[in-house]
């Protein structure tokens, strides 16, 4: 459910910023299949696992339960586990290059982060709503301002949470309710910009106003509930936005229509405007292969995890499974025809889903 229904920076559901460029820069639709597929077989089962095992052993190390050596450090905050391990076991020098690697990776993520913040709060906000048609200069020197507001807000928020844990909730809570959205803005010509934005506007209001107040449970249980409440409200909000708000103009639908060539069953009256081009009807053929991509990803995880820690029988046959989903994924989709998985003679581009 957090993956349809929440949104989470670089597994967005329903396309976003990170797997579109990652889309983008392939040569062809068979390339950028294959890249996004790859991108979720390695950043979901094979990335994790030095993660684990590291925590794994700390905790078997740094427990004070019966930890080869005790730590009062680790009992208190369990999340220096990971750089206690690469103090005390990794040689100097991979440790002086971890701590390199770790730098580079958080300048880089923060770099990305304030670029994103700052291009909607200039180009979107700024520029079109309050300052028109100034010098570009002008524009510049408020990108560096709205940078210096962005660290400012961003390091007063991770000074209020408790954990990095924390962090990750907050930023799901926030995205609960938007998922839905921005999967059914493919599938469903109704959806306009101001789905998207009362979306994303009830969600974080609802986040926040969740915040001040008190659940029974354990952690867990309580991060349900909050996330069950916001995605309940956001829906209904977003769906009565919907209704209240006009369409997209023909032109506008059409277009899209033309470029990306979307399931026909939420477009029939934009398809009619249309009738040269050939109806899609490939959602059967879509739950299939999303459903084996699922096989492929877990069966990973769970088989490289399995042979891990020695369970060579389960780990050979997860394994064996998610070859088998690959190559059902293959087979479907070179059956229906790579060029846009359906056979039709259209092409997705970066103009056709902005044009949307």
């Amino acid at each position: 459910m957090q993956w349809w229904l929440a949104w989470y920076p670089g597994a967005e559901p329903g396309g976003g910023g990170y797997v579109a460029q990652r889309m983008f820069s392939a040569k062809d639709e068979k390339n950028s299949l294959g890249a996004t597929l790859w991108f979720n077989i390695a950043h979901y089962a094979l990335r994790p696992w030095p993660w684990i095992v590291t925590a794994l052993v700390a905790v078997a190390v740094y427990s004070p339960n019966g930890g080869i050596h005790p730590s009062a450090a680790f009992a208190q905050n369990p999340e220096q586990g990971y750089v206690m391990v690469l103090r005390d076991y990794l040689p100097p020098a991979l440790r002086g290059l971890m701590v390199a690697a770790f730098l580079a990776a958080f300048m880089s993520t923060v770099g990305t982060q304030l670029n994103w913040g700052c291009s909607y709060l200039v180009n979107d906000l700024y520029k079109r709503f309050m300052v028109r048609n100034a010098p570009e200069r002008h524009y510049v020197l408020m990108s560096r301002v709205f940078t210096v507001l962005l660290v400012l807000v961003s390091g007063y928020t991770a000074s209020q949470l408790s954990s990095i844990g924390a962090g990750w909730g907050l930023v799901l809570e926030i995205g609960f309710g938007t998922g839905a959205v921005y999967i059914l803005r493919w599938y469903w010509s109704r959806i306009n910009a101001w789905s998207e934005i009362s979306a994303m506007i009830a969600a974080a209001a609802v986040t926040l106003g969740l915040r001040g107040m008190t659940f029974s449970g354990s952690d867990a249980v309580v991060y349900a509930k909050r996330s069950l409440i916001t995605a309940g409200i956001t829906t209904a909000a977003w769906l009565l936005v919907t209704f209240f708000t006009p369409e997209e103009t023909e032109a506008t639908l059409t277009s899209f229509y033309r470029r990306v060539h979307p399931a026909v069953y939420g477009w029939k009256r934009i398809a009619k405007l249309v009738p040269e081009l050939p109806e899609v009807r490939d959602l059967a053929g879509n739950a299939f292969s999303w459903l084996m991509g699922i096989l492929l990803v877990y069966g990973c995880l769970f088989g490289i995890g399995k042979i891990i820690f020695g369970q060579w029988g389960w780990g050979v046959l997860l394994l064996a499974m998610a070859a088998i989903s690959g190559y059902l994924i293959f087979w479907d989709l070179s059956r229906r025809g790579w060029q846009t998985f359906s056979g039709a003679e259209t092409k997705v581009t970066p103009e056709a889903v902005s044009a949307h």
